[in-house]
């Protein structure tokens, strides 16, 4: 079995270490490996958390991000290294605290795709720590607030006791509606802390609406009609990737395919897409495909316009331009 991890965000300041360090200090999270990554040369929150659990890495210097991203990899690696020869206590699970200002992109990406880490850990899910202090009046001079909230599957508002968190949440249900608030320190890193169904923000996935922000974040929320193919799956992730790129911030969808009898989880980060879990049926009581896109500066019909490519039928090799699925959708 995999060991899961979870993927810690949120902007300098927010109160991700403080969140940490009592959660560490609950019972159920005994075996916690915790991997912390600090912007600059002299690591600090690491010193505070190894006062809650013994098995704690500090990445090299630097932040986390494009350039250097190889250093999660090798250290999740050498974790589980250890772990095997004895030579650190075993753990159950593994928290990656991020530095305030990463782009959490690039490391979903390590997570779902990177062989040495696919092959010994699970993403459980994105947490992201939110300022009620602080957030809303940021979110101007740091759009990477919205970044960080928007990939999250689930939140935690801090600061409560220092500002009036109802505006924040407010933002937060436009911004990300499928994503957890969750309030209780304990239940922060637990599988599927919310409705307790496999990937819970699309088991209770909510009305289909579209959320648009100053920063261009949108959320849509899609219902392809059935029937989607393997076929079509790799048409319309190759178009979206070409056409959208980065632009297409993550995607997560469940999709039953037509040729195999299937049911699949999917997802993408900014235009790279990992290989799918798979299902023998449906993994909850709604019996029928969603796709959830998280977008920067991209229209709902931009998105829609590309779904025909899932209707390709199963056996063909279809690589598409948006101009060759329009040419193809006027001949039918």
């Amino acid at each position: 079995m995999r060991t899961p991890v979870y993927l810690l965000t949120g902007f300098l300041g927010s109160g991700k270490t403080t969140l940490l360090n009592a959660a560490l200090r609950v019972p159920a999270m005994a075996n916690t490996a915790v991997v912390v990554n600090e912007l600059g040369d002299i690591g600090l929150d690491n010193l505070i958390i190894a006062q809650a659990v013994d098995n704690v890495v500090l990445l090299d210097a630097g932040c986390l991000c494009c350039a250097n991203t190889g250093a999660l990899h090798e250290t999740l690696a050498d974790l589980g290294g250890r772990r095997a020869r004895g030579e650190i206590p075993a753990f159950r699970r593994v928290i990656i605290e991020t530095s305030g200002a990463v782009d959490p992109a690039p490391l979903l990406n390590v997570l779902l795709g990177h062989p040495l880490v696919t092959g010994q850990y699970a993403l459980e899910a994105t947490v992201c720590v939110v300022d009620a202090q602080h957030f809303l009046a940021s979110r101007a001079q740091y759009p990477e607030l919205d970044k960080q909230a928007a990939v999250a599957e689930r939140i935690f508002i801090s600061k409560r006791d220092l500002a009036d968190p109802a505006p924040v949440i407010a933002f937060l249900k436009e911004l990300n509606p499928e994503a957890e608030l969750v309030d209780a320190v304990a239940r922060v890193f637990t599988a599927h802390a919310g409705c307790r169904k496999p990937f819970a923000p699309l088991a209770c996935f909510g009305p289909i609406r579209s959320r648009e922000h100053f920063s261009g974040i949108r959320a849509f929320a899609f219902r392809p009609p059935a029937p989607v193919t393997w076929a079509g799956w790799s048409a319309w992730s190759r178009l979206v990737a070409v056409e959208f790129g980065a632009r297409l911030i993550r995607v997560k969808g469940l999709l039953k395919m037509e040729d195999s009898g299937e049911v699949v989880f999917v997802q993408g980060v900014q235009g790279v897409f990992h290989p799918p879990h798979r299902f023998a049926d449906w993994p909850d009581a709604d019996r029928g495909n969603r796709l959830v896109c998280i977008a920067r500066d991209l229209r709902e019909q931009d998105i829609a316009a590309t779904l025909p490519a899932l209707d390709t039928a199963a056996g063909t090799q279809a690589v598409y331009s948006m101009k060759e699925l329009q040419e193809r959708q006027a001949q039918q």
